[in-house]
């Protein structure tokens, strides 16, 4: 459900007797209004700068990006919710109680490399971090028995990136659609009455203003698939046999950097010396032509290649 201008929301899934969250915050029609504006904070760089041995200055080295944060102030305001004091009270320590279950978290937190969601609109962009909620502390006053409690949080992501809310999602199939041409009969003079609205088969545009990760997912009938990107890199797998109704997932995002068969089984081992790491597998921004190689005697295998388009900043 697309979220209101300056709208926040939380969302994570269940795990066995921990619940999920959905949890919408950062307007006053919510009840959990926004003090201040959210503030987007970034890790230092972690530089490998080296000194010079004997001598001044320092050699520069390969640098990393550390995470970003994203730090909330929120009024929790159930002031209008009673009409005595012991009402009011009590709504606003329940108010707090569920932004309190959303922001434990322990459903992610029991689960190796298992990211939230945090989404937001904001100057009409849907935008997504991926990461975890962590810091969630109320400071209970004598206002919270008016039925008010501010509460100060934040949401640390897995990087330094704001996603596209939309998951992008383009199809390329084994056999490519048949070109059909002109059909007859024709009368002179022939003309054009503009440029063809179709994409090329297999043709994807990447936007944003950042690299972004593409989710790879090839489904049989096919033996030894390969997914290429024309010019870039060619992901191979060897003695890989997917049946029809078989799949298997290639996904290089930071949490994942899997290589899973539909039934769970990984089939990493499978994939041949000469492909990128899946941590080379960023698509630039800008145009690239997938193609799906293979052995697919009948024809009907396909991939999906599924991406958000990524931001420096919202």
């Amino acid at each position: 459900m697309p979220l209101a201008e300056g709208e926040w929301n939380l969302t994570y899934g269940a795990n066995g007797v921990h619940p999920g969250a959905n949890f919408t915050f950062g307007t006053i029609a919510s009840g959990y209004y926004l003090l201040e504006p959210p503030e987007i904070t970034y890790a230092d760089v972690d530089a490998g700068d080296t000194p010079m041995p004997r001598e001044d200055g320092a050699r520069l080295g390969e640098d990393f990006r550390g995470q970003a944060t994203v730090t909330f102030e929120v009024g929790v305001d159930t002031v209008d919710e009673a009409p005595d004091r012991v009402g009011r009270h009590g709504a606003n320590l329940d108010a707090v109680s569920v932004m309190g279950q959303a922001w434990d978290g322990k459903a992610v937190r029991k689960r190796f490399a298992v990211p939230a969601s945090l989404r937001t609109t904001q100057g009409g962009r849907a935008r997504r971090f991926f990461g975890r909620p962590r810091k969630f502390a109320p400071a209970a006053s004598t206002l919270t028995r008016q039925g008010y409690t501010p509460v100060v949080c934040n949401f640390v992501c897995v990087d330094s990136t704001a996603y596209d809310d939309t998951e992008q999602v383009l199809p390329v199939y084994f056999n490519p659609a048949p070109h059909r041409g002109l059909s007859g009969p024709l009368a002179e003079p022939l003309s054009m009455a503009g440029e063809g609205a179709s994409k090329v088969p297999g043709e994807a545009l990447i936007g944003g203003k950042s690299p972004t990760w593409p989710v790879i997912r090839i489904y049989g009938p096919i033996s030894n698939p390969a997914c290429e990107v024309v010019g870039s890199w060619k992901l191979a797998f060897s003695g890989l046999v997917l049946a029809a109704g078989q799949s298997v997932t290639i996904d290089p995002r930071p949490w994942a950097r899997t290589v899973l068969r539909n039934s769970g089984a990984s089939a990493a081992g499978a994939i041949t010396r000469g492909s990128p790491r899946l941590q080379d597998l960023l698509l630039p921004v800008g145009r690239h032509d997938f193609i799906l190689r293979g052995t697919d005697p009948t024809g009907t295998s396909y991939m999906t290649i599924a991406w958000r388009d990524a931001y420096p900043y919202l």
